[in-house]
């Protein structure tokens, strides 16, 4: 058996993107067993991939801003015992920082990572013991699978899958729904809370209760004023990701700016329109095999009516009668 462990903690985007390496290595190495090592929020989602044989959460997030505390070293300490509890074959970071390839240097096996032209942090190749060439012009995705299959020897063919079954996530519903996913860590790729609004009211004209997930106490504001403002609207309770996952998995249409909740939409094949007005697309877009428009781009203005329209061609076709 092929003993193989992957290295990607975060943040929710590059794990969604790092899920078609890990049905790619399951696919071509059927008999070997998969470990990822991921940010404790992110391991719900994580195990949510049915090619995954375990899940070793890391929280290194939380470790850093309490690296006084002693509480903090022992869970550090019992994290890299397990870490080296167990000799891989193949060790493989595909995030390519210095933080992940400290990680790969601590475990026990051949340590597999981008090489300098290829990587985003040139230190973190000091960590590997093979180094491998990817383009950095290509898409996350893409990246992901290309370095994983130089690790395990294969070439991988064929569209992106996720491993995520859309309909065996999704949750009964009495009343179809949008999601909105309004909220991001950074306000240059937020769109205007007045255009969010007239939105939700277009979508419950089209007969659509409006969903707005949060995760921070200014991201929850945010959606209650937003909910405050439309019809047919409501704020959920936080949850850990893999029920937010069935949440977004149920909905009709999901509509929202560059966030890890937009290419988690997409890998499920929802009905998807992303709004770019921060980032751009080329590198880390949505993709998926569900119908989705991209829209604008670093700096652009994405209007109201752009993303109606948007919305409407995603939306499915209304059932004959």
């Amino acid at each position: 058996m092929v003993d193989v462990l992957f290295i990607k903690t975060s943040s929710l985007g590059d794990v969604v993107h790092n899920m078609p390496a890990v049905t790619d290595a399951r696919r071509e190495r059927p008999a070997a067993r998969l470990v990822w090592v991921v940010e404790e929020a992110f391991a719900p989602l994580a195990r949510l991939h049915p090619g995954v044989d375990e899940v070793v959460p890391v929280a290194w997030r939380r470790w850093r801003r309490a690296l006084h505390r002693r509480g903090t070293w022992a869970e550090i300490r019992r994290f890299v015992a397990s870490l080296r509890d167990h000799a891989y074959d193949a060790v493989i970071d595909t995030q390519g920082l210095v933080r992940t390839a400290v990680i790969t240097r601590m475990a026990r096996g051949v340590r597999h990572g981008y090489d300098r032209r290829s990587v985003r942090e040139s230190l973190a190749t000091t960590c590997y013991d093979i180094r491998h060439g990817v383009a950095r012009h290509l898409h996350a995705v893409t990246r992901n699978r290309l370095l994983t299959g130089l690790a395990l020897g294969y070439a991988p063919a064929g569209a992106a899958d996720y491993g995520l079954d859309r309909a065996a996530l999704s949750p009964p519903s009495e009343r179809p729904y949008a999601v909105m996913l309004h909220a991001t860590a950074r306000t240059e790729k937020e769109w205007p809370e007045a255009d969010w609004v007239a939105l939700g009211r277009s979508l419950a004209a089209r007969g659509l209760d409006v969903v707005l997930p949060w995760g921070t106490p200014a991201e929850e504001a945010r959606a209650r004023r937003l909910a405050a403002a439309m019809p047919r609207a409501r704020v959920p309770d936080r949850k850990p990701l893999d029920q937010v996952a069935r949440l977004v998995a149920g909905a009709t249409v999901v509509v929202g700016v560059d966030t890890g909740l937009l290419h988690l939409a997409a890998a499920l094949g929802v009905p998807l329109v992303s709004i770019f007005v921060g980032s751009e697309p080329s590198l880390t877009g949505p993709t998926g095999t569900g119908p989705i428009v991209t829209l604008g781009g670093d700096g652009a203005r994405c209007g109201l009516a752009e993303v109606e329209a948007a919305v409407g061609r995603v939306l499915p076709a209304p059932a004959a009668t």
